[in-house]
């Protein structure tokens, strides 16, 4: 049983308790999902008291303890799968992630992942999470394109803040469903999980959902498909999957989101990186071209 002591900031008042949990110790594995069911099981402690609703808002000041179980340790072992590395030194690696390639071991995939790919590469990775050693952020399984990877705690730590604070830069690309009205727009809806299918994330207001916002452009059309440039301000589950068949132009080759999955793979690709490298203090910009099964729905027409 480990056991985390909070205490309620100004900044983080009024947020519903699970949600605040899970903000706070997402870095350490512990999900929202989790955080309902320990405090279903009297697990989390306010102010001395096991007795509140999960729907409870914060106060500046609360003391939170959360005692969470031990997980059995699981062993990864490192395995040799090519990798693409765009960027390597002594802190962190950036990967070009391929399509297919689960992030990091978990129930349904014990192995052959980046993980085991990363231990095969390097001893050296990051350790705050033991289950999945070196990952600061993930990609869907099916998304391609770039992922910053920590190999020390302290590389680690600054680089989720930075990601907590929304400094890192990311954008992406993706071919879609028919000829998006607008050349550039916002989607601004919350995202959460969907009632009817808890596997699945949905675009609704609701009290569960939580605020999700996301920039697009068009960069080709043909009334058939669309090639979109995508910059998502927050980053939920789902995020841009979901917000694109909101606005009814789905992500090709979603098989979560779209009647028409029979293609060859989901079509979004993380194409731009960009943040601050912790410990030499610059900035580290990282820009892929557009991936040439993208290109082949425009007879090529893309820079």
């Amino acid at each position: 049983m480990k056991r985390f002591e909070l205490f309620v900031e100004s900044i983080d008042k009024d947020k519903r308790i699970d949600v605040y949990l899970s903000d706070a110790l997402d870095k350490y594995g512990v999900s929202r999902n989790l955080i309902k069911e320990l405090i279903k099981d009297n697990k989390v402690i306010l102010n001395n008291n096991k007795s509140f609703k999960v729907h409870y808002k914060v106060r500046e000041n609360d003391r939170i303890l959360v005692d969470v179980p031990d997980k059995s340790k699981l062993e990864i072992k490192p395995q040799e799968i090519s990798l693409d590395i765009v960027y390597e030194d002594d802190n962190l690696l950036v990967v070009n992630k391929p399509t297919g390639l689960v992030v990091h071991p978990a129930p349904g995939n014990k192995d052959k992942t980046l993980v085991n790919a990363l231990l095969f590469h390097t001893k050296q990775l990051s350790d705050i999470n033991p289950e999945r050693p070196g990952i600061v952020h993930r990609l869907d399984k099916d998304t391609s394109g770039l992922i910053v990877v920590a190999k020390d705690n302290n590389t680690h730590l600054q680089l989720s803040r930075q990601f907590a604070e929304r400094k890192i830069e990311k954008v992406y690309v993706a071919v879609v469903e028919g000829e998006v009205e607008f050349t550039e727009g916002v989607i601004d809806i919350p995202v959460g999980r969907n009632p009817k299918d808890f596997k699945k994330m949905r675009a609704f207001f609701h009290e569960d959902a939580r605020m999700a916002k996301t920039f697009y452009k068009v960069l080709c059309t043909n009334k058939k498909f669309s090639l979109l440039e995508l910059k998502p301000v927050t980053g939920r589950t789902h995020q841009l999957r979901v917000h694109l068949n909101y606005l009814g132009h789905p992500i090709l080759g979603d098989k979560k989101y779209s009647s028409k999955n029979d293609y060859s793979r989901l079509f979004l690709h993380a194409k731009y990186l960009k943040f601050m490298h912790p410990m030499k203090n610059k900035v580290m910009e990282f820009n892929l071209k557009v991936p040439n099964e993208f290109r082949a729905f425009f007879d090529n027409k893309i820079s």
